[in-house]
């Protein structure tokens, strides 16, 4: 079950734990593959899908095989066909597709998690070259951008959900890539516009999906460094899935910073993967590790600390709430 570690007072249960990660790469490499985008609506055999993927064929029946068994795939005769999940979430062009960021985590998380124990011993990071190098490869970017929308296209409607958008005039998301998340709150409140503050190497990514969702004259971008730039002013901010890329001093100066742009009577939403004082689920830790295979210093945070932030930046009206099964969302009131 999600969240609940594996039975481990057994052999038999150590010894299946320590082969999950070998389920989580049969998952990645069959989105690699295209696996599931080949089978949408057209369901193939053995020896079809061979062909069609250019694969070899040995091994393939095995991995075919255990695909089905983690019920990512069915039977179908002599064939195979996409499970219900695995066709909602993992066909390409789906708008509901989420696997841009199992791309991307085979790409750049798995690698790292290979060199867990070095990070441990040296406390750096462990993948290869840094966002500069994202931003100067357009494949590499396209596939970051995917897995940022992989996530805001679930939490995009929590989020509408969780937070009364009503009376508000405007809307900020800080790092908001190429507008996924404010594109669909702005267009679920016609009364709404927004703004996106990314890098400029976001721009142009922007300017097409904005022009996808018809919100080319409701939505407008930014482009700066959080650090260094000032931000715009709105009635709403969002920091969503931004804080756990720095350590804690860099957290604490970006939330001063995104409420210091919030308009009087406004509010700033800050969402993360936080850390509970106590025992913690298994994602969000395993998330917190991440982020320290492939930042420079950051990591999940118990939601005290970001608290604590939003205080010392003038919040006093702050409640923080579930947001979807493992992020937290925190919204910092301003009077």
């Amino acid at each position: 079950m999600t969240g609940i570690a594996p039975d481990v007072t057994t052999p038999a249960g150590l010894i299946r734990l320590c082969n999950a990660f070998c389920e989580a790469k049969a998952l990645l490499t069959a989105v690699e593959l295209d696996l599931f985008t080949v089978l949408h609506d057209n369901p193939a055999t053995e020896e079809e899908l061979r062909e069609r993927l250019g694969l070899h064929g040995r091994g393939l029946r095995d991995f075919l095989h255990l695909l089905t068994a983690l019920g990512l795939l069915e039977r179908q005769g002599d064939g195979f066909r996409n499970a219900a999940g695995a066709d909602q979430y993992l066909v390409r062009e789906q708008p509901t597709y989420v696997g841009g960021f199992m791309r991307r985590t085979n790409d750049n998380l798995y690698p790292a998690w290979g060199r867990l124990s070095e990070a441990l011993r040296t406390g750096e990071p462990q993948a290869k070259g840094d966002f500069q190098d994202v931003l100067r490869d357009p494949k590499i970017l396209g596939r970051f951008i995917q897995m940022m929308d992989a996530l805001t296209q679930v939490l995009g409607p929590q989020l509408i959900e969780a937070f009364d958008f009503s009376g508000h005039a405007t809307l900020l998301d800080v790092g908001g890539c190429r507008g996924n998340l404010a594109g669909q709150i702005t267009k679920a409140h016609p009364d709404l516009t927004g703004t996106v503050f990314d890098l400029p190497q976001m721009e142009p990514f922007f300017d097409e999906h904005m022009a996808g969702l018809g919100l080319t004259e409701r939505m407008s971008f930014h482009g700066g460094d959080f650090f260094k730039d000032p931000l715009p002013r709105a009635d709403v901010v969002v920091l969503g899935h931004v804080l756990h890329d720095y350590d804690e001093e860099s957290r604490r100066f970006l939330v001063e910073k995104a409420g210091a742009a919030v308009k009087p009577g406004g509010a700033l939403l800050i969402y993360d993967r936080m850390l509970d004082e106590g025992p913690a689920l298994i994602e969000n830790l395993v998330i917190s590790l991440d982020m320290m295979l492939v930042t420079e210093g950051g990591s999940e945070y118990p939601v005290e600390e970001v608290r604590q932030h939003a205080a010392a930046a003038g919040f006093t009206a702050l409640e923080h709430r579930p947001l979807g099964d493992f992020d937290t969302l925190l919204v910092c009131r301003r009077g």
